[in-house]
């Protein structure tokens, strides 16, 4: 299929997120689900295999060779194509976890993923962007994502590492959420600079969500990230793929120690 260029930019750079419905089969998701709670399970056993995003929320970095559908995420068309309109043809994919909220899960302070990188202050461009696919079908009580449609371009002074905004900007964030009530299958784009935050979950289910994170050739990101890949699993993806890793060769796959630290996360926002 052919996806306009023109869309997807003024959909990142207007509401700073899109989706793509259907994607994939949803047993597919569900095959991702089963690596994802497998990949939880080992990480918990693992001292800093997982790390806490607030009460009864975890983030894990996995290896992409441990999940079955990465190759399909990353040669999808409409991936693709976002990619190369918004980061330029020479994108990176530094990035693959998942964020699981269990039941007890809090609503998550307004934030955004890192403090607004120079390209955005000066240059008024996204030069990174998080793709997220569900492995459940949404339901409100599973405490969905919720974002602040168009506030990537805000910029807020005096708070901690420019990811979380004073409480008086609050009622900005609230005027202006919509909730993401995504399905198995699904696909989504957005600027993790777009304030948004992980509301409670009062289902009796998880909601595990799987994360890819994409680059332009001057961001910094994978700096926080260790994306690794064993040298057999390397010489079976295409170039399509590979070409786009920032990536580090192993032997074997390594245990990955969770970096990315979000303090202002680890406590409910009210």
């Amino acid at each position: 299929m052919d996806y306009e260029p023109a869309d997807i930019m003024g959909g990142l750079y207007g509401d700073g997120i899109i989706g793509l419905k259907g994607a994939f089969p949803p047993e597919w998701a569900d095959r991702m689900r089963e690596d994802i709670e497998i990949l939880f399970e080992e990480a918990k056993a693992v001292p800093g295999g997982v790390l806490p995003r607030g009460p009864e929320r975890w983030y894990v970095e996995v290896q992409p060779e441990r999940v079955r559908g990465f190759v399909d995420i990353v040669t999808h068309p409409w991936f693709i194509a976002v990619c190369e309109a918004v980061l330029g043809p020479d994108y990176r994919i530094v990035e693959i976890g998942f964020d699981i909220p269990f039941p007890g899960a809090a609503d998550q302070p307004w934030h955004r993923d890192f403090a607004v990188p120079e390209a955005m202050t000066k240059g008024r461009r996204l030069n990174s962007l998080a793709f997220n696919l569900t492995a459940v079908d949404t339901t409100p009580e599973m405490g969905p994502f919720e974002i602040a449609l168009g506030t990537q371009w805000d910029q807020f002074e005096g708070c901690p590492k420019g990811m979380f905004p004073p409480r008086e900007l609050w009622p900005r964030y609230e005027a202006r959420k919509v909730q993401k009530m995504p399905q198995r299958g699904d696909i989504s784009a957005r600027s993790a600079l777009t304030v948004h935050r992980g509301t409670a979950n009062r289902s009796s289910v998880a909601r595990p969500v799987l994360v890819v994170g994409v680059d332009a050739p001057d961001a910094d990101n994978a700096s926080h990230h260790d994306l690794q890949l064993t040298r057999a699993y390397a010489e079976t993806l295409p170039p399509r793929v590979i070409d786009h890793l920032t990536y580090r060769l192993v032997d074997e796959l390594e245990t990955v120690v969770q970096h990315h630290v979000i303090e202002g996360l680890l406590q409910a926002a009210y």
